[in-house]
């Protein structure tokens, strides 16, 4: 692959799901729109991909959802309010969102399954490489993992992957990769891909995480591919049956921090884990450690 290949320019957040581990709330608010005590999840997950150049965004979404485009949206009445009171702090913070990238939603039509929810961007996206950032998940922007993987994938022309290393009884959760080493410690061939397997049945203990580079050529090969596990259809499935063909696939294997909130207690340590690092919550570490010694 030459060294003109496009860099991906573009990004996909899927955010159609129900979250149903988080009802009754997600019934009436986004799972994405959940607070990091002021800043929704999908910001920084939007921040995330904009800071790696992606800053062109579709948002895949479903009835009830709107919410998640109307944050990204002027709220004139609120500005003038904020104004008139002279918070021009706040203003700053509430106007930031605006500005971070271009956003535009598309509904999925249905919960088919993640593969379903990336093809529905196919009109938007087109023949372009493209991000994939889940919206249950994001990174801190110093560890560069989205910038490292579009980077490979511009070099590389194929599908890159992210992964990291989990204990082998969590294997059969996720989508788990084959892999053959490169020159660099860090980055991985993918040899083959499975969507949960049995525990005996892994091929590794390294599994997918909600980021992905892909060629716009997995648009018809999502169109052909047919349900699998859950009765969905899986972008695993699709990004396998390319790699089968041809694609060339790789993984940055990924060492940093990872932020989950796509269940409650992963998502309640994100935001104790985050509040305890920031400056203008006076008292609320003094607080935690007082809260934390009176547990068993």
């Amino acid at each position: 692959m030459s060294d003109t290949s496009p860099r991906a320019t573009k990004a996909v957040i899927p955010a159609a799901g129900f979250a149903t581990r988080f009802l009754p709330v997600t019934k009436a608010v986004p799972k994405e729109l959940l607070p990091i005590v002021d800043k929704p999840v999908l910001q920084y997950i939007v921040e995330e991909a904009a800071a790696a150049g992606a800053d062109d965004i579709t948002l895949v979404t479903a009835p009830g959802k709107d919410a998640m485009v109307d944050y990204f949206d002027a709220r004139a009445d609120l500005d003038n309010a904020l104004r008139a009171k002279k918070k021009d702090a706040m203003l700053a913070k509430v106007k930031a969102p605006e500005s971070i990238a271009e956003i535009t939603s598309i509904r999925q039509g249905g919960a088919k399954g993640l593969g379903h929810a990336v093809g529905r961007a196919a009109s938007h996206v087109g023949d372009e490489p493209f991000a994939v950032l889940l919206g249950d998940e994001f990174y801190p922007l110093g560890d560069r993992l989205l910038p490292r993987m579009i980077d490979l994938q511009a070099e590389t022309g194929g599908i890159v992957l992210a992964l990291i290393e989990v204990p082998d009884d969590q294997v059969s959760r996720y989508g788990v990769a084959a892999v053959q080493a490169t020159d660099d410690p860090d980055v991985v061939e993918v040899t083959g891909l499975v969507e949960k397997p049995a525990r005996e049945d892994a091929p590794s203990n390294l599994i997918l995480i909600g980021r992905y580079v892909l060629p716009g050529s997995i648009f018809p090969v999502l169109d052909a591919t047919g349900p699998g596990s859950g009765g969905e259809i899986q972008l695993t499935d699709a990004m396998d049956t390319m790699r089968a063909k041809g694609t060339p696939v790789h993984a940055v294997i990924f060492r940093g921090r990872r932020h989950d909130t796509g269940e409650p207690v992963a998502y309640l340590q994100t935001l104790v884990e985050l509040a305890s690092e920031r400056d203008d919550l006076p008292g609320f570490n003094a607080w935690l450690r007082e809260f934390s010694a009176t547990l068993d």
